[in-house]
């Protein structure tokens, strides 16, 4: 983009400020909500839930699932193509 069309869109950069400081937080929290040690975590209480008498073993299963899901969506992302650093 040349000069004059840094110069017409100069009234927009509070947008795109604006844009890209919503994209940096956004993959921020998808970084950590993929996160696996994060996951495991999430896992250890669960457990720590159901063990208490928190939780029943019904609703354990349906979280487990999900972090499971979870969890299995991270590994994929980290060992994907263009990572270059399977964990």
């Amino acid at each position: 983009m040349g000069l004059i069309g840094e110069v017409l869109l100069l009234p927009f950069a509070p947008v795109r400020g604006s844009l890209w400081a919503i994209k940096q937080a956004l993959a921020e929290a998808e970084r950590e909500y993929y996160d696996p040690a994060a996951i495991r975590a999430e896992l250890g209480r669960l457990e720590e839930r159901l063990e208490a008498g928190e939780i029943d073993e019904a609703e354990f299963d349906r979280q487990e699932d999900e972090l499971l899901d979870r969890l299995e969506i991270a590994m994929t992302r980290n060992t994907g193509p263009g990572n270059g650093t399977p964990q």
